[in-house]
């Protein structure tokens, strides 16, 4: 299939290839080997991923001495 750019520098994705993500609105664009790659995204309001982040902290068991220990960790290293 083919895209054509615009004078605006847009291009208008195929009907059949927009079909295979339907609840998609947004791409991360990368060029890769000469190549444009699209990734889809799903952009989530904050608040949702936030909570996400908290339940799966919960449930891994991570407590705040354990965040607090890792920082002091890391700070401690060596810088290479």
């Amino acid at each position: 299939m083919i895209a054509k750019k615009t004078s605006k520098n847009q291009l208008t994705l195929p009907k059949e290839i927009v079909k295979s993500f339907p609840d998609i609105e947004y791409f991360d664009v990368t060029v890769k080997d000469r190549k444009i790659v699209l990734k889809p995204v799903k952009i989530t309001p904050v608040n949702e991923t936030l909570e996400e982040v908290r339940d799966k902290i919960e449930k891994l068991g991570i407590t705040g001495k354990d965040v607090s220990e890792a920082v002091k960790w890391v700070r401690g290293r060596k810088r290479q």
